[in-house]
């Protein structure tokens, strides 16, 4: 096993898997902002990439059904122009966008349109997590970032088979990464839950956990109130997504409770040097333990060297 000084010096590149709202992206920010680890949000780029042009139609249409002529001609007429302001601190028009299943007239999506739209979140979520590899060198190449972070969304799991190495998605990421499972405790599950509970949010869900949710369901969504649909689903969710979860890492990367990484209270970020001797622990205890650990350790090293021979006949 490589000591922890050796593996300081790699070019890393981690892919932070886990459910939305256990730190994924506070991790990743405060690598971008402490030590210049190139922050990928897969969110981010499925909001600016996939799913910008669908984003702004919906706008558009929105906008022409408050039968305002005055804004509706500007429109027509390029008089204007419609931008959304997708960052990594906003994405919050990814999720208006993917919306909830439930009555129009409070707000909710009848089914085809639901379906539709988590259908385009999932193709765009699948070519997010391909585009890492380019993204890996785009980091080096234009910013001189050292080390990358993939700040995955939430629902990874739901759109991958799981245990499956020739999943093209999968494949994508353990050929460059090391996949990092950050494991809710319970006291973080159930602040995840309370927060879904007070403040639930359009999520992706895998067919084959939602369309039995909506079996019975009227098709226009008539009488369902949005929130209420969505709000008692996010605990099945929950447990639907931490078998997968567990398989991913159990296969091909590393798990951790969250609680090691941000303290028994969740709320400390570690250094970017504290995080890289987690992950190094992390790593060690699979290798131990995991009959699958040396073989991803092996990977992980392969994929760090294929960094570093590409780095330097860049700069040759």
């Amino acid at each position: 096993m490589m000591n922890l000084e050796a593996f300081r010096n790699l070019p890393h590149a981690i892919s932070l898997l886990g459910m939305s709202g256990v730190g994924k992206t506070t991790l990743s920010k405060a690598l971008r902002s402490s030590a210049n680890w190139y922050h990928y949000s897969a969110d981010y780029r499925i909001g600016t990439r996939y799913l910008s042009e669908p984003i702004l139609d919906n706008i558009k249409y929105k906008i022409m059904a408050m039968d305002d002529q005055f804004v509706a001609n500007l429109l027509r007429s390029d008089s204007i122009f419609i931008a959304h302001n997708i960052s990594v601190d906003n994405l919050e028009p990814v999720s208006t966008f993917l919306g909830m299943y439930g009555d129009p007239a409070l707000g909710g999506l009848d089914k085809e349109d639901f379906l539709e739209r988590q259908e385009l979140y999932r193709r765009g979520e699948v070519q997010s997590m391909r585009d890492v590899p380019h993204f890996i060198r785009k980091a080096w190449n234009i910013y001189e970032c050292n080390c990358f972070v993939n700040d995955a969304s939430g629902s990874l799991c739901e759109i991958v088979t799981p245990d499956d190495p020739a999943d093209p998605v999968i494949k994508a990421l353990t050929d460059h990464t090391l996949l990092l499972y950050i494991q809710a405790d319970a006291g973080a599950e159930e602040a995840l839950k309370e927060r879904a509970r007070t403040h639930p949010k359009p999520l992706f869900y895998n067919p084959e956990f939602i369309e039995p949710k909506l079996a019975g369901m009227p098709e226009g969504g008539e009488g369902v109130d949005p929130i209420g649909f969505a709000r008692p689903l996010f605990p099945e969710l929950l447990e639907f997504r931490k078998p997968r979860y567990s398989s991913m890492a159990q296969s091909f990367g590393v798990s951790i409770k969250a609680a090691e990484l941000f303290g028994p209270n969740s709320d400390q970020t570690p250094s970017a040097d504290a995080f890289v001797e987690i992950v190094h622990r992390a790593l060690r205890r699979e290798v131990q333990c995991n009959p699958n650990g040396a073989a991803t350790f092996e990977r992980y090293l392969k994929a760090c060297a294929g960094r570093a021979a590409y780095r330097q006949g860049a700069g040759a």
